[in-house]
């Protein structure tokens, strides 16, 4: 895994955390919606990251 990729992965670690305390404190079941819909947006993209990078290892 290359440093550019680790700083994404830590980036989206991070944005996950942020949601997660947002989800956590959300006074609506609205904001709730949405925080859970971000979370599972950004665990998407961070697993294609990985996966990404899981490929490019095994080809070179």
């Amino acid at each position: 895994m290359t440093e550019l990729q680790r700083l994404l992965v830590r980036g989206s670690e991070k944005i996950i955390g942020h949601y997660q305390f947002l989800l956590d404190t959300a006074k609506s079941e609205h904001e709730r919606e949405l925080f859970k819909r971000r979370i599972k947006e950004e665990r998407q993209m961070l697993n294609n990251l990985l996966q990404g990078s899981n490929q490019s290892a095994r080809a070179a």
